[in-house]
């Protein structure tokens, strides 16, 4: 299938994980690609995957908390492909504490890169997909709906892009602009690896969230972004999807 063909997507958190593969899946689709993240010799990586399935690709580090280069970024996409058709905010972090011994510090940087940044993204984006009627793809998480234990911050702004989310469809639909949240739970990525239980924490929590059908690799997030951004998804708006294997059902 080409349901990108002529079509230019950014896609932050590009480098690894969900991100990453959202990009190759677009490229392979034929979408023009812009991908950002902070960890440069893995977005080179990625660029060079994209490429080599034909897609033209432009990348730049960014950091989604810093204003400036997002805005740089945006402006920097559109002025390479003329246009922009759909963004996909996935870049985000997380980290695991018992909520009294975490930082405000800590707290502040987790709310800035997942739900600050998600906001950034699409104030800069959201005039160039108005005049193309196009569409925005936000990485919620699972997270956000249900009680995940040590992880307050994540969970909150989780719950915060949902709820933005549903704002931004609810505001722009009748200019042609659609906004859909995905919410993935039980996926093989970085985040995932560096699970830790911190220390004293009851394990019998984490089996609240374990997965029916077996943990699965980033391509099937990307399998879903593909359809929401596509004009197979046209009809779908203010949406948020859970895809977890099972593990909330």
């Amino acid at each position: 299938m080409k349901r990108f063909k002529d079509k230019v997507v950014l896609v932050t958190g590009g480098a690894s994980g969900i991100g990453r593969a959202c990009a190759l899946r677009l490229a392979a689709e034929g979408a023009s690609v812009f991908v950002g993240d902070v960890q440069a010799a893995a977005l080179d990586a990625t660029a060079k995957a994209a490429r080599e399935l034909g897609a033209a690709c432009e990348t730049a580090p960014l950091d989604v908390t810093e204003e400036d280069a997002v805005r740089e970024a945006v402006a920097a996409c559109v002025a390479r492909f003329g246009r922009l058709d759909v963004l996909c905010n996935v870049a985000g972090i997380l980290r695991f504490d018992h909520t009294h011994e975490l930082s405000l510090d800590d707290w502040s940087r987790v709310l800035a890169v997942n739900l600050t940044g998600t906001f950034l993204l699409c104030r800069e984006a959201i005039p160039h997909l108005l005049a193309t009627r196009g569409n925005i793809v936000n990485m919620a998480s699972t997270a956000g709906m249900t009680g995940h234990a040590w992880s307050a911050a994540y969970a909150a702004s989780k719950g915060g892009v949902l709820a933005f989310t549903r704002s931004i469809a609810v505001e722009y639909a009748g200019q042609g602009m659609r906004a859909n949240a995905i919410c993935p739970g039980s996926i093989e990525t970085p985040i995932k690896q560096a699970f830790r239980i911190p220390e004293g924490a009851n394990p019998k929590l984490v089996r609240r969230i374990m997965p029916l059908t077996g943990f699965a690799g980033p391509e099937k997030v990307a399998n879903l972004v593909a359809f929401l951004a596509s004009d197979e998804g046209s009809h779908i708006t203010g949406e948020e999807i859970r895809i977890d294997g099972g593990a909330l059902s």
